[in-house]
């Protein structure tokens, strides 16, 4: 029987036998897992729609059955100019990360493996893909050190930040939560986050395929030749 996921633990690993995850605008703390940045906690829930995916099917990917709409999200980009994620990536293969660029660990690997799986592609579906990976530390994060940091990852990427409100409300509509930059215990700067990477329909502009951390090199390149088509991978 399916039910809403409860929050997991940055150290705890997900099982693999069955993942149950989200598929419907919800209060993103109930849906999907934290990176190993920090951890919070959020009580609130609401009725969501699910889809589940056996394990041991070999996939990294998880297609939603109930696709998300594209953030209305309208923020600055490397070069201090408006980036409105909607119209920039309308009818283009899209993925979504929300990260910063002082994690340790996740979002440096999910960047790094889907710039090593691009360079698989044709030249016209790599300049046809974008990847947008949005700050949830804009304090810290500004449009040159996004820059400077993507730059070292893949030019070609997109690095937003902005608002706070604005990108939290962004990846809640995702069903990822993202909560304020905060000090840990030992007065280290901490940015908790879901560690998801949403893929978009160039057809539909649909999210319609969800990436966890746990995606590969190997997975993405495999993956995302499809990916740039719309099609289910």
């Amino acid at each position: 029987m399916l039910s809403p996921l409860s929050l997991i633990s940055p150290i705890s690993p997900i099982s693999p036998r069955k993942k149950t995850l989200a598929a419907a605008a919800l209060l993103a703390a109930a849906a999907f897992t934290l990176s190993a940045c920090g951890s919070g906690d959020d009580s609130a829930s609401s009725p969501v729609s699910v889809v589940s995916e056996e394990g041991g099917s070999g996939k990294a990917a998880t297609v939603l059955d109930q696709p998300f709409a594209k953030p209305d999200l309208v923020l600055t980009d490397t070069h201090g100019k408006k980036y409105d994620l909607r119209a920039e990536t309308k009818g283009h293969p899209t993925l979504v990360y929300f990260g910063y660029t002082h994690c340790p660990d996740v979002c440096p690997t999910t960047m790094s493996n889907i710039a090593v799986a691009m360079k698989a592609l044709p030249k016209a579906e790599q300049d046809d893909l974008r990847v947008v990976f949005v700050t949830t530390d804009p304090g810290r994060d500004t449009p040159a050190e996004l820059g400077t940091w993507l730059k070292s990852i893949d030019p070609r990427f997109t690095g937003l930040t902005g608002d706070f409100a604005t990108i939290q409300a962004g990846a809640r509509s995702l069903g990822i939560s993202v909560e304020p930059t905060s000090k840990d215990k030992n007065g280290k700067t901490v940015s908790v986050h879901g560690t998801q990477v949403i893929a978009f329909s160039p057809k539909t502009n649909g999210g319609y395929v969800l990436y966890g951390e746990e995606a590969t090199v190997d997975d993405w390149t495999k993956d995302l030749p499809k990916l740039v088509r719309g099609a289910k991978p």
